[in-house]
């Protein structure tokens, strides 16, 4: 899916945003509603190159993106717009430029009336070439050490989500991983 296909508007008065990454700590718009998520068949991992936020070019970092795993459940945050959408998803576009493509699909949300709602994600392009796909953790934790970008550190990234992901009791045992080797 491109972006070309994805509506840049949508026609609802609402709209729900699914984090799985820095979107969880620092989502830098306004919400309505934040509660937990789940997002069955996918799992979180560090397969993204980042040119734009964590890396430059030439000494990319890496940062998380969704991979579809049809026995995995990938725990996060959604965030409930009611509110200047347009903006916001202009916003996220600009935020998630760096090779990661709109993607609507379902949400659980077990901690919410609905239960169940479209979301919008973004997603790491399989065919961008920031798309890294998988390394070993030691691959992955030995270039997030020591890439740094405009946004900061990549080694504070990893960290930080780990941290995010710990105070929202979320475990995942690849990011636990990686923390682990730069920590």
């Amino acid at each position: 899916m491109t972006r070309a296909n994805c509506p840049t508007t949508l026609s609802s008065s609402t709209t729900w945003v699914f984090a799985y990454g820095s979107l969880i700590w620092r989502p830098g718009f306004e919400f309505s509603e934040r509660t937990k998520a789940h997002l069955p068949g996918w799992s979180r991992r560090f397969w993204q190159a980042s040119t734009d936020h964590r890396g430059v070019p030439g000494a990319p970092g890496r940062v998380v993106t969704l991979v579809r795993h049809p026995d995995h459940i990938c725990t996060g945050i959604a965030y409930r717009l009611d509110n200047e959408i347009d903006a916001t998803l202009a916003y996220l576009d600009n935020r998630e430029q760096g090779g990661y493509i709109r993607h609507y699909t379902a949400l659980e949300l077990p901690n919410h009336s609905s239960k169940s709602v479209l979301a919008l994600i973004y997603i790491g392009d399989i065919y961008d070439y920031q798309y890294v796909g998988p390394e070993t953790d030691d691959q992955i934790a030995e270039t997030i050490s020591s890439a740094v970008g405009p946004s900061g550190s990549n080694r504070e990234y990893c960290l930080q989500l780990a941290d995010a992901l710990r105070r929202e009791n979320i475990r995942d045992l690849h990011v636990e991983s990686i923390a682990s080797k730069i920590g």
